[in-house]
């Protein structure tokens, strides 16, 4: 179509040197003695991070590999909201197998990731199982991975009520933009519940999606009777066993972003639009936080990247997190009726997998997980955090293909390949 456009990502001289002006300004605070990470991003990581940011980080370098993505740019417009430019990556499957139809995945982001969380399973996912795989038992798929409305190098609106209804609307259009009238949706944190919202409003186009977060309510006896007994009579896993515990942790400690940012964001964003220290905390507790301490590989050059994608971002960092206070908000005269505990219902005629890692936010019982619609894949993993196409690639590709393969729960539910040439 013609308004779909490859994009360039291309921040100018002049905002980097304001960056590189802006760290070499900093003013730290103190550090009680033992704080370590209890109280916070400890001192010497973030002065070691926002050094490495001004004297040695080449976002050039950065901006070039992910210029080597298929990035395109277009215009989607939401009921009552002016049109915006969204910025996608979409790589097609380059299988040629005999009778290989590619099924359109759409990957959905959260925060405070982005759309360079899919890069290490874009490939995997497009390309199948090589060449030595000559039958369908390896599914491969068109990916597209969104830089969500008021992230990445999409635009941000500018009028209040975008809420959940707004970015499924969004990606749910861009989809059919693109020529794929049924396709299926990946994603974890806000791509969980964006996912959960498609579902329950496009259920024609979203045939099945396939999570990497726990979220839903336990079943009760009185509307889930089957369910409820078989929680109630069912043994924690090793891994739930250990998740009552994590999911104790962020109720008590790790949930103040979410309370800040879901109540009084405006005043949170003019720390995160001002100084690139405050950005790059707020967002590096996160990282360091969410991650499974086993494994846990962040580098400082990625860390750098991630953060800076946030802050060259077109809608600029504060507007990343006015989605928690929209959607908490929502139905209190807001444009958007579709509120959060919406996501928590049944979903009837989209197929649902469930990919959970110990590490994540909440670790909640796999028995739970009926009382969201029809559930066809179902694994536990033993390693692995929030970020779990960042962490663990491999393990959340193969439970995708598995799902998605000849045998899996959800084989064939997308009908046929279309799409753009």
């Amino acid at each position: 179509m013609a308004d779909i456009k490859p994009y360039t990502i291309a921040v100018s001289d002049s905002a980097i040197d304001d960056l590189k002006l802006r760290l070499s300004l900093a003013r730290f605070p103190d550090e009680l003695k033992g704080a370590g990470w209890d109280m916070g991003c400890p001192l010497d990581d973030i002065r070691r991070l926002t050094k490495h940011w001004q004297e040695s980080y080449d976002w050039r370098a950065a901006e070039h590999e992910l210029n080597k993505l298929p990035n395109y740019v277009t215009p989607i417009q939401c009921d009552g909201f002016e049109a915006l430019d969204i910025h996608f990556v979409h790589m097609r499957s380059s299988s040629s197998r005999v009778g290989q139809k590619a099924i359109p995945l759409l990957f959905i982001h959260g925060w405070p990731g982005h759309f360079q969380e899919v890069i290490k399973i874009l490939k995997p996912l497009t390309e199948g199982g090589g060449d030595d795989d000559d039958d369908d038992k390896t599914p491969v798929f068109d990916v597209v991975a969104p830089s969500l409305p008021n992230f990445g190098f999409s635009q941000g609106t500018k009028k209040r009520g975008f809420a959940l209804e707004q970015y499924a609307e969004t990606l749910n259009k861009l989809m059919l933009k693109l020529g794929y009238d049924e396709y299926v949706t990946q994603g974890g944190d806000w791509g969980c519940h964006i996912s959960r919202a498609i579902a329950h409003l496009y259920p024609g186009h979203c045939r099945a999606t396939h999570i990497n977060m726990d979220s839903c309510s336990p079943p009760s006896f009185l509307s889930n009777p089957l369910l409820a007994a078989q929680a109630a009579l069912t043994p924690y896993s090793k891994r739930e066993a250990a998740g009552v515990e994590r999911t104790r942790w962020f109720n008590e400690q790790g949930r103040g972003y979410n309370l800040e940012q879901s109540t009084k964001p405006q005043t949170l964003g003019y720390a995160l639009a001002d100084s690139p220290v405050s950005c790059l905390s707020w967002i590096y507790e996160k990282l360091h936080d969410w991650t499974d301490p086993q494994g846990r590989s962040w580098t400082d050059d990625e860390i750098c990247t991630w953060v800076s994608t946030y802050w060259f971002s077109t809608a600029g960092p504060a507007a990343s997190v006015r989605i928690y206070y929209e959607v908490s908000h929502a139905g209190e005269g807001a444009t958007s009726k579709f509120n959060h505990e919406k996501l928590r219902t049944y979903s009837p005629g989209v197929k649902l997998g469930f990919s959970h890692f110990p590490m994540d936010l909440m670790v909640l019982p796999r028995t739970w997980f009926g009382t969201l619609g029809e559930v066809v894949f179902d694994r536990e993993h033993e390693s692995g955090g929030h970020f779990a196409a960042w962490e663990r690639p491999h393990e959340l590709v193969a439970d995708v293909r598995e799902m998605f393969g000849r045998g899996g729960g959800a084989f064939g539910c997308v009908k046929e390949r279309n799409g753009y040439a």
